[in-house]
């Protein structure tokens, strides 16, 4: 018999199917046995008559009747007959998988990774996962944005600056990209509109639940643009309908976690960096400290003040610092402290990070050497800017973070499949 897909049994309400998958739960009441099979589709209960020598976590195919059924999960059920047991663990299984929540401390969550993400809940945030990056791709190919691969073994740092992993490169040193910026302006002068969705990198020695050394980055970088709001306003219209696709489609996973709605404004509000400061000073008692941005606190009450004030989850802070921003960020036409640079914050965290850039070869250079940054090494990105290239500006999104914020994770770690932090190289 061919092989059926739980998603599909519904539709062969008294016929008999042949189901595979792996098993989840099983239950045993006098002679009857139940067992909840899932496979990539779904789960659905199996109901023998008598009792079977099956187990949880074991791989089997089973043949049976469906059977409607408006109490069972997804409105029927199988009446098991025949059954073959696949695989079977050839040692217990160090975690329940049977429980509603595993309830595992992060570290065992992660050691036994390939085991913890059997579990329907742990499954369902990469679902969501999966389904923002799907939507992400298809939303700017809508808005015209063609993706490109870049590289990430470069022979320079792509900040330009520190926190970057040197990798040995045959007979020379080498960098793992900590961003795309460069080759992303660079496509600007071909496609116009660029996106990318990649690995990034960063050597920063953080010990925090929001930072990573290697996570998913989405980037775009657009090009012919009057100022940095336009690129704000291709972010906000972008998210309104990634995040509606998401719902719509992962409305399911996302009600495993008691998310109801992902809502983002049609015109997310925005505030300069110096007046949140001074709202945070004044409204919630918290003053961030000289030399700083604004810090996780000022983040998460900067959050806190969008939701009292404008009922939003999003707020664009804008303006940042001259002093805190690469040298490719446009400065500020009427502050020379300031820049044409933004942050998105999602309920208290900075999700984005994004600007105009400098686009005149001059204004570049010599902004570089206000902040003291060498070009060797960059002179395959600098030359570009010799040959008229446009107005443009991007932005570089944290993938993870989003989905850390969107089901309320305690740790960035759990939105990612296998991470790496400053201990961790395994699994």
């Amino acid at each position: 018999m061919t092989r059926s897909l739980i998603k599909e049994v519904k539709e062969k309400a008294g016929q008999s199917v042949s189901l595979m998958g792996r098993v989840m739960n099983v239950r045993k009441l006098s002679a009857v046995t139940f067992a909840q099979l899932q496979d990539y589709t779904g789960s659905i209960q199996i109901v023998w008559e008598k009792e079977v020598e099956v187990k949880t976590g074991d791989a089997i195919e089973v043949a049976g009747a469906v059977k409607v059924d408006e109490r069972a999960k997804g409105g029927c059920e199988i009446m098991g007959g025949e059954f073959k047991v696949i695989n079977t663990s050839t040692e217990d299984l160090p975690i329940d998988l049977s429980k509603k929540d595993l309830n595992l401390q992060l570290p065992t969550l992660l050691d036994l990774r390939a085991l913890s993400l059997r579990h329907p809940k742990i499954q369902a945030i990469f679902k969501l996962y999966d389904l923002l990056l799907k939507h992400y791709g298809l939303v700017l190919r809508d808005n015209g944005f063609t993706e490109i691969k870049t590289p990430k073994i470069l022979g320079a740092a792509s900040e330009g600056g520190a926190n970057f992993f040197k990798i040995k490169y045959f007979e020379q040193s080498a960098f793992l990209a900590q961003s795309p910026q460069f080759y992303k302006q660079m496509m600007v002068g071909v496609f116009e509109r660029v996106f990318e969705i990649g690995s990034t990198f960063r050597a920063e020695p953080h010990f925090t639940t929001r930072h990573v050394n290697e996570y998913i980055s989405l980037d775009a970088e657009m090009g012919f643009i009057n100022n940095f709001g336009d690129v704000m306003a291709m972010l906000n219209k972008v998210l309104v309908e990634v995040f509606a696709r998401v719902k719509e489609e992962g409305s399911g996973f996302l009600s495993l976690y008691n998310v109801d709605d992902i809502f983002v404004p049609e015109k997310i509000p925005a505030v300069k960096l110096a007046e949140i400061r001074e709202i945070i000073k004044k409204k919630y008692n918290h003053e961030i400290a000289e030399g700083t941005d604004i810090d996780p606190e000022g983040e998460r009450l900067a959050g806190r003040y969008a939701k009292e004030e404008f009922n939003s989850d999003f707020i664009f802070i804008t303006r940042y610092f001259w002093k805190d921003k690469p040298f490719y960020t446009m400065p500020s036409p009427d502050n020379a402290e300031e820049t044409e640079g933004f942050d998105l914050l999602y309920k208290g965290m900075e999700i984005t990070t994004g600007s105009q850039r400098i686009h005149k070869y001059d204004e570049l250079i010599a902004n570089m050497k206000k902040k003291g940054v060498k070009p060797d090494g960059m002179e395959y990105y600098l030359d570009v800017f010799k040959f008229a290239m446009p107005p443009h500006g991007g932005w570089g999104m944290g993938s993870e973070r989003i989905i850390q914020q969107m089901l309320g994770l305690a740790s960035i770690k759990e939105a990612i499949l296998f991470p790496r932090d400053v201990k961790r190289l395994t699994p």
